[in-house]
């Protein structure tokens, strides 16, 4: 019989690299590098200068808040998980982890992030079950609301909020606009990716935008999510009086938004996952390289 103490024993190192897998560590891509925009723009404002140790522990508790939210929606997903051809093969599912080692991994991140928001401000230790909670509730999402994909943008609007609170230690609506925009642009490319599970979330009743409009209405919704995305980008660059380097990078998004849209198509969904990881993965990265440049252009230090 599995006890609490079985539950929580530190797991060994082979079992560590199949946790990491089964989060999908490296797509911390797709969020942090706006957090990065975040931090920096705060740290620009309040005295042109890149504090590195604020940096770091923004970079910690982003990374682990996000392990946690991975590993709480494997853990709650695993039973639907098992039932869907493209989800059986998942860690937690196979047996290839544990649920033992993937709620110690959960446990330890959980803790980690809770240590980083506290090492911040006393705001940001205040307002990180606030965080915490979107997280949770994403995976449950499915299960009472055709539109679980605004949680998850809800959820992930968290993250340029957090990093700002992280640096100034007060409300910013220049930072809840930017976080607006993360969490449309993510809510929008989850519509596109849930265009792949139609089948087995109709059968399995897993409610969805594309399960309960087909997938013509969802890519219709991600199109639709994105021009608001970059409508709210180019708000914060106003808002910021951010310079020329800023809107080319602006530009170049656009352009990866084009691009992601016309490679994805109801009848036609062979390019789905290049359109997901490789498109979004780009425009995170090219985002934050042109905002970095606009930054140090305007008189960014970093000593």
């Amino acid at each position: 019989m599995t006890t609490a103490a079985d539950l929580f024993e530190a797991p060994p190192p082979n079992r560590v690299k199949a946790f990491l897998r089964l989060v999908l560590i490296e797509h911390s891509v797709f969020a942090l590098p706006f957090a990065y925009i975040a931090t920096l723009t705060a740290m620009f404002l309040a005295d042109r200068r890149v504090h590195w140790g604020e940096l770091l522990i923004v970079t910690i508790a982003m990374v682990s808040l996000r392990t946690f939210a991975m590993a709480a929606n494997r853990i709650i997903d695993r039973e639907i998980d098992a039932r869907n051809p493209r989800t059986a093969g998942r860690e937690l599912v196979t047996g290839a982890v544990s649920l033992r080692t993937v709620y110690t991994g959960s446990a330890l991140a959980l803790l980690v992030f809770l240590g980083a928001a506290a090492s911040l401000n006393t705001l940001c230790l205040v307002l990180a079950p606030v965080a915490v909670v979107p997280m949770v509730v994403y995976p449950y999402g499915k299960r009472f609301t055709d539109f679980p994909h605004a949680i998850l943008g809800l959820a992930q609007a968290m993250g340029p909020i957090g990093a700002w609170l992280a640096v100034t230690g007060s409300w910013s609506w220049d930072a809840v606009v930017l976080g607006l925009a993360v969490g449309i642009w993510i809510g929008g490319f989850d519509l596109i990716f849930g265009c792949q599970d139609v089948a087995a979330d109709r059968a399995e009743g897993v409610r969805s935008v594309p399960a309960r409009f087909g997938i013509a209405g969802a890519l219709y919704g991600a199109r639709v999510c994105h021009l608001l995305t970059t409508g709210l980008l180019a708000w914060y660059g106003v808002l910021t009086h951010a310079g020329p380097a800023f809107f080319v990078g602006l530009v170049v998004v656009c352009a990866a938004f084009l691009y992601e849209h016309r490679i994805v198509r109801p009848g036609d969904l062979s390019r789905l996952n290049r359109a997901f990881f490789t498109t979004n993965g780009f425009v995170g990265v090219s985002l934050f390289g042109f905002a970095l440049l606009d930054l140090i252009l305007r008189g960014l230090h970093f000593s």
